[in-house]
């Protein structure tokens, strides 16, 4: 549609997006029911008198409407479900790009709500190479991976992204340092709106595969992680160490572009909005909006890693940072990009760093010294007159990238 977004065909959406849509939407009117029924609610809370008065006789009667509402609804989705079976097999082509840039937006949003909900739109964890998954096993990766090297480069993307977003402007890094200093390169694809520790306990453990499978002797492993995808290499690697996996050995540099070590102020301010509303019983249940985003989106308020920093907590509740301390990897050449849309020399404050991390949380500063994550200054770089996503096309940043690669 013009000026909109493309029309189904165009984003190439198959038979089970069209059933986990189906009942996103039908979610969506459940919810909307409930607020409106809240609203309703704490209005008419406000008539006085007693016996059968105006509110008492209007709640009872949209009460009546309102649960009406909901089984019609529940009607639709259980003609959805038993029509699952009767709709055509899933085609075998890979997925168009329009249709993973949906797909990652909408678990980026909603992804913890569709792994609750069993919504075929969930996404699972894997390795992918071109936008297909990998078989983890031996003959499987020699056959995908066309002259596979010891030099493994695991490329973690962020927030509402996926794999294929690595390639941006015509420039793609991990294919630039296959060619440049010969990696191999291997992405992840997953549902960015878990929380972040369980993505990471779920990367150890896939990663651990990886290499244990890789066809040839692995020499050496390099991460790359933007934005969220720093978070969830960082908390990977505690959770490996924790259980005892190979492949922290293997890893020799950690490199975050654009990572909120520390939390993310649009994350904050969302709280921030929660807040405000519920100060007023008539505009409490508007409150309901800013919780639908998911645990992964709340996990970047304060920059969380661990199940502990979020575990017996509501997620949504206005409060300090929590968050365990954790140190970067030892023995591991870690390295921290970040970007400010100010030119080189600007005498302006930088306000919001590149748009959505701040200077300080990019760089991994904080003022609490166990916090802090202490990069050197010579592992620390910053793009100046960039933003968040051009981290990922940024010439500058490659030649960076590169260099601290081929030094290590």
């Amino acid at each position: 549609m013009p000026g909109g977004y493309p029309m189904t065909s165009k984003l190439d959406l198959r038979p089970s997006d069209l059933v986990g849509f189906s009942r996103l939407a039908n979610g969506a009117v459940a919810g909307v029911t409930d607020l409106v029924e809240a609203v309703h609610g704490k209005v008419a809370q406000t008539s006085s008198g007693v016996g059968n008065s105006p509110a008492q006789l209007s709640a009872g009667i949209t009460a009546l409407v309102y649960s009406s509402i909901r089984g019609v609804t529940g009607l639709i989705d259980r003609g959805l479900l038993a029509s699952e079976p009767l709709l055509p097999p899933e085609n075998q082509r890979p997925s168009s790009v329009k249709r993973e840039a949906l797909l990652a937006a909408v678990n980026g949003v909603l992804g913890d709500y569709l792994v609750a909900t069993n919504n075929p739109l969930a996404l699972s964890i894997s390795m992918r190479r071109r936008g297909r998954s990998l078989v983890i096993e031996r003959h499987a990766l020699q056959s995908a991976i066309a002259r596979p090297t010891g030099k493994v480069l695991l490329l973690v993307h962020g927030l509402c992204l996926n794999d294929l977003k690595w390639k941006r402007n015509g420039h793609d890094h991990p294919a630039a340092l296959s060619r440049d200093l010969g990696y191999t390169p291997v992405y992840l694809h997953y549902n960015s709106g878990l929380h972040v520790s369980d993505n990471g306990r779920s990367l150890a453990a896939l990663l651990e595969a990886l290499l244990d499978q890789w066809p040839v002797a692995v020499q050496e492993l390099a991460i790359i992680g933007h934005s969220m995808g720093g978070l969830v290499a960082r908390s990977a690697h505690h959770y490996a160490t924790e259980a005892g996996y190979h492949w922290p050995r293997h890893l020799r540099t950690l490199i975050f572009l654009g990572t909120p070590h520390h939390g993310a102020p649009l994350e904050r301010l969302g709280n921030w909005v929660d807040t405000a509303l519920e100060l007023s019983p008539y505009t409490l249940p508007f409150a309901r909006l800013g919780k639908i985003r998911s645990a992964g989106i709340t996990d970047m308020r304060y920059g969380n890693l661990l199940a502990e920093d979020w575990q017996g907590l509501d997620r949504f509740a206005p409060g300090s940072d929590l968050r365990h301390p954790l140190s970067l990897p030892q023995d591991v050449c870690s390295y921290a990009i970040a970007a400010t849309r100010q030119p080189l020399g600007s005498s302006d404050t930088d306000v919001l760093g590149d748009g959505l991390v701040m200077l300080d949380s990019a760089l991994g500063r904080h003022l609490n010294l166990e916090m802090n994550l202490n990069f050197p200054v010579s592992n620390q770089w910053v793009a100046y007159g960039t933003n968040h996503w051009n981290l990922l096309s940024n010439r500058a940043v490659y030649e960076t990238i590169r260099g601290w690669l081929k030094h290590c």
